[in-house]
């Protein structure tokens, strides 16, 4: 039997009237959050919060560092001035490794060691941003779960951005703000073994590199270059099978280390085996590190290297904020857009584009 359509103009996808929400927040309640979201934070009253070890406080501090709004750059260089005095009374800890070695593991068994021996500990972790998207997922408090959790611990995930070396654009100022705050030992978790670890290398006390066992040619695997900077070489997952597998390694990295140079601070690096998952090791990571730092301290090789770190990132912070004055001009962005569109059509030369946009601004 045939049945008209009593609706010959719609279809299964079609759009229906919602249902109208109720008003659950007036007006007033809207712009007093609005008026709240707006107000800018006050300079001292941030500065004072950090100092009393107040999170909240730090973790707007370093929103305002890492900051790229040129508005917000004049006061976290306030703020940063503001804690100068309170800070550098860390240990610096800087933890990198080749991808699935475990670091947030690693991290997470490590900093839990530590507050447990009362220590006070900030993690600064560096998820890798997308070189398409330029987003990044910074996973690593999901990861951290347990240290997450622990009043002495403050977990600060960042992304990489464009920065080279495995850190963000202001992970040297965060770290200064963590340690005003009460922190007395910072871990800066790297993004991976890359081809320029020198930034965080410029900026710890303590260079740990974490390895697997078994995972190909061990030494082949890593740069001669990060190995040389290496205070420490640990061997993670220890456990089960793998720990004749560790233990090898051991052998083999211990032989490659005293092919290198001595180091300018008299340490002599060491490779330790350890097992983040069965926390197992993790003790003795700490007592070498604490070795170091008592050599390094006696031999004034520890305060003359944070002398020559600061002279670094003066100098760092010089190029950036070149770079920054550079591409926010906005002549020097339009005629940008020009010479790109010329070079694409081939008519003038990559080379004699950059000229052109860098005589205009040196012109101005």
């Amino acid at each position: 039997m045939h049945t008209s359509n009593p609706h010959p103009n719609k279809s299964a996808l079609q759009e229906n009237e919602g249902i109208e929400q109720p008003n659950i927040t007036n007006a007033q309640a809207i712009k007093r959050f609005q008026e709240r979201r707006r107000k800018k934070i006050n300079t001292e009253e941030i500065i004072n919060r950090i100092i009393q070890q107040d999170k909240v406080a730090l973790s707007q501090a370093i929103t305002l560092v890492e900051s790229l709004n040129l508005q917000h750059h004049s006061q976290a260089e306030q703020i940063i001035q503001g804690c100068l005095p309170y800070a550098n009374k860390s240990i610096r800890i800087g933890i990198t490794g080749v991808p699935g070695v475990g670091k947030s593991t690693f991290i997470e068994a490590f900093g839990k060691l530590l507050t447990s021996l009362g220590k006070k500990v900030a993690v600064l972790a560096i998820d890798p941003s997308s070189s398409v998207t330029g987003g990044s997922i910074l996973g690593d408090k999901t990861r951290m779960e347990d240290l997450v959790k622990d009043e002495n611990a403050y977990i600060r995930p960042s992304a990489s951005g464009d920065s080279l070396g495995g850190v963000a654009r202001k992970t040297r100022e965060s770290i200064i703000l963590c340690e005003a705050c009460g922190f007395d030992t910072i871990l800066v978790e790297t993004v991976g073994v890359g081809q320029s670890e020198t930034a965080v290398h410029s900026m710890v006390d303590f260079f740990l590199l974490l390895n697997l066992a078994g995972a190909g040619d061990e030494l082949q695997g890593i740069k001669r270059g990060i190995m040389e900077m290496a205070d420490a070489v640990i061997i993670n997952k220890a456990d089960g099978e793998n720990i004749n597998k560790a233990q090898q390694a051991k052998l083999e990295y211990n032989r490659a280390l005293h092919l290198f140079p001595k180091k300018a601070s008299d340490w002599t690096p060491k490779v330790r085996t350890c097992s983040a998952l069965q926390n197992t090791g993790i003790l003795e990571v700490w007592n070498l590190i604490q070795d170091y730092i008592n050599l390094t301290k006696e031999n004034t090789y520890f305060e003359n290297r944070r002398k020559e770190q600061n002279q670094y990132w003066m100098m760092e912070t010089i190029n950036e904020n070149i770079l920054m004055r550079f591409y926010n001009d906005p002549i020097i962005k339009q005629q940008i857009v020009h010479n790109k569109k010329a070079v694409q059509n081939s008519e003038i030369s990559p080379f004699a584009a950059a000229q052109d946009i860098l005589k205009l601004y040196f012109k101005e």
